[in-house]
């Protein structure tokens, strides 16, 4: 079964925190192919996801509305 964790960093980033540390934090236990990371946040984190990439996941990110995107990893 495929694990799916979320996170949304838009507070975080909104009060000038760099949420980085949370978000490699969260992505710990993800390392079957199909798991799935979820992350909010209040533009596209372009070199976020090189990074991911670098770890074996595909991105889709979606654009909500302006200040909202949500991107989709899932461990290839």
């Amino acid at each position: 079964m495929s694990k799916v964790v979320e996170l949304d960093v838009r507070e975080d980033l909104k009060n000038k925190q760099e949420p980085f540390q949370k978000i490699m934090k969260a992505i710990e236990s993800l390392d079957s192919t199909g798991d799935t990371f979820i992350l909010h946040a209040p533009f596209k984190p372009t070199p976020l996801l090189g990074v991911f990439s670098s770890k074996g996941f595909s991105n889709e990110a979606e654009e909500i509305e302006e200040d909202y995107w949500k991107i989709t990893f899932v461990k290839q």
